[in-house]
């Protein structure tokens, strides 16, 4: 039976594959809106730190006046496989929200498994930088259920995403998507597909000529950043933005681009893959283009 759809809310549960930044991200953002979610993912030590990860960032949202003030926490289950999303026929999530790494083989993998699991009508939703829906869609057992997102890190301040429509994802699943963004106080933009879509389009090779300018010697990471910040309205400059990405990402992304496109502007320059090499990945290993380290993720 096809799951039904209204507006997102009490006893209806979101799933969220992938404990990483982004998937602990989304996961935030929906318990703090008071929706259930189960989050899942291969590796345990991620998963232990789950819950406090995801209790900072409900706090800071409520701090920051993020949350909606009568919402209570949405209840949080973790487990290590996609076959604990759906126990029994009541127990399938109004949606799947895929955050693996951004790898086309890897996205693909866990679409195929968690489109062959959940109920026809679900939407599945890769949260892709780069990759093209369409072409992910080859792996999915019903290619309309299948649609993008980007949402921006951290989603909890972010409000706005954006929204991949494929070649063949339905228009039922473009609705259930909205009504899902909705109930998380988010403002959707529908754009069409391609790599990279709009905005990794636009900003990841800025940053990585911006990286580049710091490589060859012309600015510091820091003036780059004012500059960006001060002249021209960027609200964090490119590199701090890098480091929130988390420069393995932004490599990742890149080379999506580069491989899609021909553009050699995506390219990585070398410094990027030096840091990413040394383990400086930015904010979330306490090192990148600047250093956080004590403070808390």
């Amino acid at each position: 039976m096809a799951a039904e759809y209204g507006t997102p809310g009490a006893g209806q549960r979101l799933a969220v594959l992938g404990a990483g930044v982004m998937g602990t991200g989304i996961a935030a953002l929906a318990v703090g809106h008071g929706m259930a979610v189960s989050l899942i993912d291969l590796d345990r030590r991620r998963l232990d730190e789950v819950p406090a990860s995801i209790g900072h960032q409900v706090r800071m949202a409520r701090l920051m006046g993020a949350l909606p003030d009568e919402a209570d926490p949405g209840a949080l289950v973790t487990g290590l496989s996609l076959a604990d999303l759906v126990t029994g026929d009541d127990a399938a999530p109004i949606a799947v929200i895929e955050a693996v790494t951004e790898n086309a083989d890897a996205k693909a993998k866990v679409l195929a498994e968690v489109s062959a699991l959940v109920p026809p009508g679900t939407p599945v939703i890769s949260n892709t930088s780069a990759i093209p829906i369409d072409e992910l869609a080859g792996a999915v057992a019903r290619p309309e259920d299948l649609v993008g997102t980007h949402f921006m890190n951290p989603p909890y301040l972010i409000r706005t995403v954006e929204v991949i429509r494929g070649a063949r994802t339905g228009e039922a699943t473009l609705d259930a998507l909205r009504a899902l963004l909705a109930a998380l106080r988010r403002e959707p933009i529908v754009v069409d597909d391609a790599p990279g879509f709009v905005t990794s389009r636009i900003l990841h090779p800025m940053i990585n000529d911006a990286v580049r300018v710091v490589a060859a010697g012309t600015a510091s990471a820091e003036s780059v950043d004012r500059l960006m910040q001060g002249c021209l309205g960027h609200p964090t400059g490119p590199l701090r933005t890098a480091d929130l990405i988390g420069l393995d990402n932004l490599v990742d992304s890149l080379w999506v681009l580069h491989s899609r496109t021909g553009d050699e502007g995506c390219r990585p320059c070398d410094l990027l893959l030096e840091l990413v090499r040394a383990g400086h990945l930015g904010r979330k290993s306490g090192r990148g283009f600047y250093d956080y380290e004590g403070e808390q993720a």
